[in-house]
C-alpha cells in the first residue's frame, strides 16, 4: 500500500478540481494544483516531480505549504528586491526626452545626461543611468 502524502477535504479537491476546469491558470498555480490532487490520489512525491517536470524537494515544499496553509499556498508570495519606484508615465516621459534633441553642445543623449536631466526636470527623485538604460531597452528606441 502507498503512503498518501496528502489528505484533501472534499472541498479542496473540489476546489482544485473546479479551479483546474477554468483553463485560465498561471502555470505555477496549475502545477501547485496538479500537485495536491496527484499526492491525494496517492502518487509519490517523486512521480509527480516527474509528471510535472520540477525537482523532488519542490513538490516536498508544495505539500509541506499545504499541510500549514491549507489551499493559500496556491498563491504567489511576495518576491524578494527592492519594488518598483518608477512608473509608467515617468517612463514614458524618460523615453520622450531620448527622443528630443541633445543639449546644446552635444551631439546626442548618454545614459548618465538623461539620468541627470531626469531629476533635474522633476520626473523622478532619483534615477541611475543603468535604470535608465534598461527603461529605454524595453522601448524599441536606438538609444541602446
Amino acid at each position: 500500500m502507498q503512503k498518501q502524502h496528502v489528505q484533501l477535504s472534499d472541498a479542496d479537491r473540489l476546489a482544485l478540481e473546479s479551479l483546474l476546469d477554468k483553463g485560465h491558470l498561471k502555470a505555477r498555480t496549475f502545477k501547485r494544483a496538479m500537485a495536491l490532487l496527484e499526492l491525494d490520489r496517492g502518487k509519490t512525491l517523486q512521480a509527480v516531480a516527474t509528471t510535472l517536470g520540477v525537482d523532488y524537494n519542490t513538490v516536498a515544499i508544495w505539500r509541506d505549504k499545504y499541510k500549514e496553509q491549507g489551499l493559500a499556498c496556491l498563491q504567489e508570495a511576495a518576491r524578494a528586491g527592492r519594488p518598483i519606484t518608477i512608473n509608467g508615465t515617468q517612463r514614458a516621459q524618460i523615453t520622450a526626452l531620448a527622443c528630443s534633441d541633445a543639449p546644446a553642445g552635444r551631439a546626442k543623449w548618454s545614459l548618465r545626461l538623461l539620468a541627470d536631466k531626469v531629476v533635474e526636470l522633476g520626473y523622478g527623485d532619483a534615477i541611475s543611468h543603468t535604470q535608465v538604460g534598461n527603461i529605454l531597452k524595453k522601448t524599441r528606441s536606438s538609444r541602446t
